[in-house]
């Protein structure tokens, strides 16, 4: 049940409101001052605020600023006399809901108050939505909204709480470490240690060793005794990264690893237990090496229980202005020359979007980095873009169109054109202002061309 908080100072009319606002349902509670009405704000859960203007000690307009600045979420509803009108009009502008002018009636201000408290919950779910979508939208720094990021998502989340091994498959900057990582923050193992190597970094004989550990005196150079990634990852997580690269002779070992769950040194004979979650990552495509004879069958049918496949950014440029933006935000700090940029002009957008990417989400990050720091105002524009990027970019055509051109031309044209105004209006979230400049036109020319062409605009 929603309470109301009552402030005035005539000692008789919040008692008389009190009775009014219990019959119609709500819970009261009153304060004969602004102070006081803080106090009460301390120790009670209140719905809503209906307060008078003219207070001694702390006035109506006093107490909403109070209010606005550590209750936010609690809308206040000012009472006024005529003669305060612009008082009351200036606590609108102040954050007030509304306001109601002594005398008024009963019904007038309980179809007030129910207004405001349906707004309220309206601005409530609106919050818990936006929270929802930017923890879903964002899974541990794995930004994306297309639907092939939702996939991934949503598989994650079934995948992380399970022991199962996992193969992640993807271009070279898709984020499959960051991927991986995710998995293992949301698993029963997120307590303990992930291990992560890269397979392709290493020679063979000391990934071995980086793998298994070694014993003392096991090789020149060996002066201690060392623990290897495998015995380090007990309980928790081990990240083998671009295992495709493995050696045969790796392969054969590793296997044995997880056939056995155990482990022996370089130049030990002393068995470990070997008890870890397996999570591995390519960006060749291991099947297409098993049948070429490059990676064990048997190795692969291992690793390969549940499998992820990582869209390329090309894949995915429906997701390019959110990571950017996401980018802007993380680097934007780094600059110690004021204003900071705070979002990107459309056209700057545009080369964005024209990109093909083959650098994936890395390169992204790079360049927005890049466009940050030479940046000299709040809009990056495509000047701050690097001049091979924006040659590359411009040339770059990405329509398509599955065009029959034993049609006229005026149609064929009319299916380009409907094309280029799909793509650019969903490349700016569908603001029709953004894309009418984009494309060079006004807003009204645009809404014809809409109309025209009957296209959808997502509420």
């Amino acid at each position: 049940m929603s309470k109301i908080l009552i402030v005035d100072d005539e000692k008789n009319f919040p008692i008389i409101l009190s009775a009014v606002l219990e019959d119609a349902g709500f819970e009261t509670a009153s304060a004969l001052s602004g102070l006081k009405a803080v106090e009460v704000l301390k120790t009670e859960t209140i719905s809503l605020v209906l307060t008078d203007m003219k207070m001694p000690e702390m006035d109506g307009l006093t107490l909403l600023e109070t209010i606005k600045e550590d209750y936010p979420e609690i809308p206040v509803i000012v009472m006024t006399a005529h003669g305060t009108v612009e008082k009351a009009v200036e606590a609108m502008q102040k954050g007030a809901f509304t306001y109601i002018i002594k005398p008024f009636g009963n019904q007038e201000l309980i179809q007030h108050i129910k207004n405001a408290l349906a707004h309220s919950e309206v601005v409530k779910q609106n919050k818990e939505l936006k929270e929802f979508v930017e923890t879903k939208f964002k899974f541990d720094n794995i930004i994306g909204k297309s639907k092939p990021m939702v996939e991934l998502f949503d598989t994650i989340i079934k995948i992380a709480p399970t022991t199962a091994s996992i193969l992640i498959e993807g271009e070279s900057g898709t984020g499959k470490e960051l991927v991986a990582k995710s998995i293992h923050a949301n698993s029963l193992q997120k307590d303990k240690t992930f291990m992560a190597i890269n397979c392709s970094a290493l020679a063979e004989s000391l990934l071995e060793s980086e793998l298994f550990g070694h014993e003392k005196g096991s090789f020149t150079g060996a002066i201690s005794q060392k623990k290897g990634k495998i015995e380090l990852a007990d309980g928790g997580t081990l990240f083998l990264d671009e295992i495709g690269e493995l050696s045969t002779n790796l392969q054969v070992k590793f296997l044995r690893v997880l056939q056995e769950k155990t482990i022996e040194r370089v130049g030990g004979n002393t068995t470990i237990p070997a008890n870890f979650r397996l999570i591995a990552a390519t960006n060749k495509n291991l099947k297409k090496e098993v049948a070429e004879k490059r990676f064990r069958e048997d190795l692969y049918f291992r690793l390969n229980v549940v499998k992820l496949s990582l869209p390329p950014l090309k894949k995915r440029k429906e997701d390019i202005k959110l990571l950017s933006t996401h980018f802007l935000n993380k680097y934007k700090h780094q600059r110690q020359i004021k204003p900071l940029p705070e979002e990107f002009s459309p056209k700057c957008m545009e080369f964005l979007f024209n990109y093909s990417w083959p650098g994936n989400v890395r390169e992204l990050e790079n360049i927005i980095e890049r466009a940050v720091i030479l940046s000299s105002g709040k809009i990056i524009t495509e000047k701050n873009l690097p001049k091979d990027f924006l040659k590359t970019a411009e040339a770059t055509t990405f329509l398509p169109l599955d065009l029959k051109l034993n049609g006229s031309l005026s149609k064929t044209l009319a299916k380009i054109e409907k094309k280029i105004i799909e793509d650019t209006l969903k490349k700016n979230d569908y603001i029709q202002t953004k894309a009418a400049e984009v494309l060079g036109m006004g807003k009204s020319g645009l809404n014809q061309k809409i109309k025209k062409y009957k296209i959808k605009i997502p509420r």
